[in-house]
């Protein structure tokens, strides 16, 4: 026999109610705050990737284009202008700049291009020009406006881009040694340039990368050098990136 059910059930006790814990988010603020247009900053980023573009083509029609292609300054300043004309697009569009690893590795390139110029390059006994005994004619005078604008007008004009229209603490020290993947090729490259080409006088497009001069051992030394002075000049433009106020220009 089953118990009868009962009309009236009781009030059941209120379960306790507790606020829930808002967890801390993990969305980065970019990914919040509206991108706006820039419109003199992509103007100011195209002028800089056309002076790139006509520098690289300067030298290319005044030199062998295979060999002029071959030096680190002209390939770091051809990927700055396609890195600046995407940066300049990304401006004027109104979208999120591109990524610090990025940027930051045209910027170290071209840096590091014109202190090695400046430095161990432009006091050398002869004169070292990378469009040297080319057939150029009367159009040589082009030759030292296209090696100021590669080792002394563009670089100064991206750390001005970098240090004022782009958005600071976007580097990372992790991205230091990623940053020396493209000279470690490099050097690998222009000692197998040498070697296959025996009997050229241009074999070695640097003095200090002159194997036949100073032997593979003096050589190795030199680029160790180098190699530890990029790495240092990465991890300086990183803490720079991280010290450097946020700018309130929107160019």
């Amino acid at each position: 026999m089953t118990a009868p059910i009962p009309r009236d059930i009781p009030d059941l006790p209120a379960l306790p109610r507790t606020a829930p814990q808002l967890l801390p988010s993990v969305v980065p603020a970019r990914a919040v705050v509206p991108p706006v247009r820039r419109p003199l900053t992509a103007v100011y980023r195209v002028v800089l990737a056309v002076l790139a573009t006509a520098a690289v083509l300067t030298e290319i029609l005044l030199g062998s284009p295979t060999r002029v292609l071959s030096y680190f300054v002209i390939q770091s300043t051809a990927l700055l202008a396609l890195v600046t004309l995407a940066s300049a697009r990304r401006a004027w569009t109104a979208r999120h700049p591109l990524p610090g690893a990025v940027t930051g590795a045209a910027l170290l390139y071209v840096v590091v291009g014109a202190l090695v110029h400046h430095i161990t390059l432009a006091d050398a006994a002869p004169a070292y020009a990378m469009a040297a005994g080319s057939g150029g004619g009367g159009m040589t005078w082009l030759e030292p406006v296209a090696g100021h604008l590669l080792h002394t007008v563009l670089p100064v004009a991206t750390l001005l881009d970098w240090l004022v229209l782009t958005p600071p603490a976007r580097m990372h020290l992790r991205q230091a040694t990623t940053w020396l993947l493209y000279p470690l090729a490099y050097l690998a490259f222009t000692l197998a340039r040498g070697e296959l080409l025996p009997g050229s006088t241009g074999r070695y497009l640097y003095p200090f990368l002159d194997v036949a001069r100073d032997g593979y051992r003096s050589v190795l030394a030199d680029a160790l050098l180098v190699g530890l002075a990029i790495y240092a000049v990465a991890v300086l433009l990183v803490a720079l990136d991280h010290t450097r106020p946020k700018t309130r220009f929107r160019l």
